[in-house]
């Protein structure tokens, strides 16, 4: 018998996910026959702390074991909705509630997510069918460029890839004081690097000036760190990098400061009279002081990192108004920004961030740090809103790289379609063309090193901060890296490199995970793996806003087409994440199509042969 409903299955719903506001979606329940109800069903659905709508279900059709019932909804107000249907029989009420992610189950179960977006939300195109690369400053390049004004208490290192300091002091401070002196001019010279790499899209942690040498402990929004270079680099670095066809994308540090900055002065390092030193002063207001001065409000109890007001009108005017801090960026290159710690940003902020990005031009992105799904996290008590088509384009996609990397070391293939699919489900396809896909990034391990080595969790930064993978784990860890990356190649979105991974660059938690990237000491079989991946995927442009399907496979082999109606072809990709070669039965994700050509891969007489983990890409044409 069918199921009673299946929010995946088009035969249920459409159209797929999240809609747009003032369309129309289409619900469809399969009753058994034997079930008469005592009058028409009801589909029930509501957005939090608003009242329920009932709307009736008409009968549609009668099907072998099954009647149909149905109805549409056209949604007048953006938000999170949640639904389940409802039908009463001899007097008594049941209920299709959810169970396995997208499953109509009778009375027991959780409630259905329909996420309803602005009518006028997109999202930029640059972006759709790219590769992003993700650089840690000071740890890329090293141009060897003389840099003037540096700052005191630095500590200039020659050991380019030596381990970076991690010790604290007898205070039991970690000061981060530590550069080994990449730059932006480094990084230009390398851009002929990463284009030949497939890279389209440069995202960089930040660059503007701070004293510690991950820099989220922002000194001035408006100078580039003198050990990068000058305001002028960074304009340089945009345009030279644009004749390659790659943008560049700041991260913006926006929910606090640093102690140690024109702003808040607490070490009267600069000659601005600071919220520190002053109540006068005229960044006072931008802060959070319990017992003045030196009791405030810090991002996580980190006295370095005093927490900012928001939604204050000067600090929101000084980042967000004309010719404040984004407009200026963006004069100078900038693609738009990823911003961190989203979760701490107010609506009222994020809101007034876009508006003034987008009036740069549509064209310019906004990135959010979100490590949960982004369409229902509550944060603070607050049900947040990133991506109903007024905050964020996009998320940096933590969801997707659990599901991979967690698939790649053992997880079944239901649970990792479940994984993605309910992320699919529940984001905007404006948004799911841009999200930002990848297995490493600064804030978490290596994934080399979460694949082949001894897992890190509950060991201590002097046990991380030597370890290295023998031999036979560094072969391990890099074929499963190369599984895991065809995974974050081909799914929705745009994978995301972070450097040094393409090249073997090992590295557990912060800092390990931002050593130098190792010039002269790649992985060069690695790298050409990586740009063969790049090379396909740019060939096919359903990997821009191709729709996903998962064929059916087996556990060890993951199958899955992305489809573009419109261009009357797909392509199938098959990876392996075992050790041993795997046969699967070619079957086309539609009998209207059928194999033109095999991308990567061994296909003959309709069998799919991938050895130990690969991958295989096929091309399926529409008949004609």
């Amino acid at each position: 018998m069918s199921h009673l409903y299946d929010s995946w299955d088009s035969n249920y719903k459409t159209p797929f996910g999240a809609i747009r506001q003032g369309r129309v979606c289409y619900f469809y329940i399969r009753l058994p026959k034997e079930i008469k109800p005592d009058y028409s069903p009801c589909l029930v659905l509501f957005r939090p702390n608003y009242k329920e709508r009932f709307i009736n279900m008409k009968f549609v059709q009668e099907e072998k074991d099954c009647n149909v019932w149905g109805c549409g909804y056209i949604p007048k107000y953006i938000g999170v909705h949640y639904y389940y249907f409802s039908y009463t029989f001899n007097g008594q009420r049941f209920y299709i509630k959810k169970v396995a992610g997208h499953i109509g189950n009778l009375n027991d179960g959780d409630l259905f997510q329909l996420t309803v977006y602005d009518e006028d939300y997109k999202t930029p195109d640059f972006l759709k069918g790219g590769v992003m690369y993700q650089i840690f400053p000071d740890r890329f390049a090293k141009s060897g460029k003389v840099h003037e004004n540096i700052p005191e208490g630095r500590i200039l290192r020659e050991d380019w890839g030596g381990t970076p300091y991690y010790r604290p002091d007898q205070n039991g401070h970690v000061w981060n004081n530590d550069y080994f002196g990449g730059d932006l001019a480094g990084i230009q010279e390398k851009l002929p690097y990463l284009s030949d790499l497939g890279v389209t899209c440069i995202y960089l942690n930040p660059i503007f000036e701070s004293h510690e040498n991950h820099r989220y402990n922002t000194a001035n929004y408006r100078k580039v760190d003198p050990l990068l270079g000058t305001n002028e680099d960074f304009k340089e670095l945009c345009a030279e990098a644009k004749k390659y066809g790659i943008s560049v994308i700041l991260d913006g540090v926006f929910s606090h400061t640093g102690a140690d900055s024109i702003y808040f002065n607490k070490f009267g390092r600069y000659d601005t009279v600071g919220a520190y030193q002053s109540k006068d002063s005229e960044y006072y207001p931008w802060y959070t002081f319990w017992k003045y001065p030196n009791e405030y409000e810090a991002w996580w109890g980190f006295e370095t990192l005093p927490n900012v007001k928001e939604n204050n009108p000067d600090y929101t005017n000084y980042i967000c108004g004309e010719g404040g801090v984004l407009d200026y960026w963006i004069s100078m290159g900038a693609a738009g920004f990823r911003l961190d710690v989203a979760d701490e940003l107010p609506d009222e902020f994020l809101e007034n961030l876009r508006t003034r990005v987008k009036k740069n031009g549509d064209d310019k992105i906004v990135i959010g740090e979100v490590w949960e799904d982004a369409s229902n996290k509550e944060a603070y008590g607050i049900k947040r809103r990133y991506l109903l088509g007024h905050q964020l384009d996009s998320v940096m996609n933590y969801p997707f790289r659990e599901a991979i990397v967690n698939y790649i070391k053992g997880m079944s293939s239901r649970d990792f379609q479940l994984g993605i699919m309910t992320i699919l489900e529940n984001y905007p396809q404006a948004t799911v063309d841009v999200l930002m896909n990848f297995v490493s990034t600064h804030d978490i391990e290596r994934a080399i090193n979460r694949f082949g080595g001894e897992s890190g969790d509950d060991k201590s930064k002097d046990w991380m901060a030597e370890r290295y993978l023998n031999d036979y784990e560094y072969h391990k860890g890099k074929s499963m890296l190369k599984a895991a990356m065809a995974l974050m190649f081909f799914l929705p979105g745009v994978p995301s490199i972070y450097y040094g991974d393409e090249a073997g660059l090992q590295g557990y938690k912060d800092p390990f995970n931002r050593r130098c990237y190792p010039w002269g000491h790649e992985d060069k079989e690695l790298i050409a793996y990586v740009k063969e991946l790049a090379r396909i995927r740019k060939a096919h442009k359903v990997f821009r806003n191709g729709r996903l399907k998962f064929l059916p496979a087996q556990d060890d082999v993951m199958a899955f087409a992305r489809v573009h109606e419109g261009a009357g072809y797909a392509v199938q990709i098959y990876v392996n994440r075992s050790e041993r070669e795997q046969q699967v039965h070619f079957q086309p994700f539609s009998y209207d199509y059928k194999p033109s050509q095999v991308e990567r891969g061994v296909f003959e007489n309709n069998v799919v042969t991938i050895p130990p983990r690969d991958y295989v890409v096929i091309v399926c044409r529409r008949n004609v």
